[in-house]
């Protein structure tokens, strides 16, 4: 069986913390030779070679990267090809929809609200393509206090920001969604003086989403799960600061982040829900509620995996620690060939 390998425009495919080169992503030479050991040929294809017209890719199997460049340019790029050959009928792995997901918090909770089960769902979220919708919703009182607000498209706890009042939430909206320039602004204005009854375009529309705030979190986790591994990394916050993802303070790995093992339930029918290969999530618990903050089917970090000298895996319906074996490469390979067997691709 062939497995097509869609790389970027440096020639790159996927992420994998501490690459050689630096930010070179997975060994593909490496990643060949582990793929036809399980018995598949490996081709590597430009997403710019890709000629969708090509009858070829009908039932085709395509793994993909993506990009987390400044603005989000490239992604849009990777997501037209990507959608393009779902449309041609390839099995793209995973499917668009979770690209889509990445990196794009609106269009995330859209997907979780669709795809994911009220049981599951323990944190709800809104998301707003505008300041004037945010400011609809509060003459509503569709807000609940405290909350945070987040840029939707972002990482590393970068555009998060906490809000107790309305004030403060509209201060931060306007923050973090403003996307018109000057002379727009002033073309606007003259276009309201001009046409009675004229509304102007919204100068604060970056997209963003708001979440209920979770109180008294001294931590949370990520979880990056390969097929039936799950890999743990406890991230501490900072004094004064709620956020922990990105603060690089005090992260313990594997058995030693104190994850609440049934929890691990929860994290586990989300991710067969997703039916996805490999999953990132970034996981609060507050002694009696688990609180699934984010999640990525595609190009997340991979620190943890590197970090951790053990993961979890459930055995007999019972979570236990196994030593890790095997390497970033070899965790996504078994991780895809898990997927396809399951799929019967």
């Amino acid at each position: 069986m062939q497995l097509t390998l869609l790389t970027d425009y440096k020639g790159f495919f996927g992420s994998k913390w501490k690459s050689s080169p630096y930010r070179s992503g997975y060994d593909q030479k490496y990643l060949t030779s582990l793929f036809e050991k399980e018995g598949f040929s490996i081709r590597f294809v430009p997403l710019n070679k890709v000629d969708h017209r090509d009858p070829s890719w009908k039932n085709a199997i395509v793994l993909y990267t993506s990009s987390e460049e400044i603005g989000m340019h490239y992604k849009q790029y990777v997501e037209d090809v990507v959608l393009g050959l779902e449309m041609a009928g390839a099995q793209v792995i995973p499917a668009y929809a979770l690209l889509r997901a990445n990196n794009n918090k609106s269009f995330m909770e859209i997907y979780r609200d669709l795809h994911i089960p009220a049981e599951l769902c323990t944190l709800h979220a809104q998301h707003f393509g505008t300041l004037e919708e945010l400011q609809f919703a509060l003459n509503e009182n569709q807000i609940e206090f405290p909350c945070v607000i987040k840029k939707s498209a972002g990482a590393m706890s970068r555009g998060v920001h906490l809000a107790h009042t309305k004030d403060e939430l509209i201060k931060k909206a306007k923050l973090i969604s403003a996307s018109g320039m000057l002379k727009i602004k002033v073309k606007e204005k003259l276009r309201e003086r001009k046409h009675p009854g004229y509304k102007p375009d919204s100068m604060y529309a970056e997209k963003f989403i708001i979440q209920p705030f979770v109180p008294e979190l001294k931590n949370d986790w990520k979880v990056i799960i390969y097929g039936d591994h799950f890999y743990v990394l406890k991230r501490h916050t900072k004094e004064g600061d709620f956020r922990a993802s990105g603060s690089g303070h005090n992260y313990k790995a594997g058995s030693a982040a104190e994850f609440p093992l049934h929890m691990f339930d929860l994290l586990d029918a989300f991710y067969r829900k997703m039916n996805v290969p490999n999953f990132s999530i970034d996981f609060g618990f507050d002694g009696t509620h688990g609180y699934i903050f984010e999640y990525q089917g595609i190009y997340f970090g991979t620190s943890t995996t590197v970090r951790s000298a053990d993961y979890y895996i459930k055995r007999n319906g019972t979570w236990e620690i196994e030593q890790k074996t095997l390497d970033q490469e070899q965790e996504y390979v078994q991780s895809i060939v898990q997927f396809l067997k399951k799929n019967k691709a």
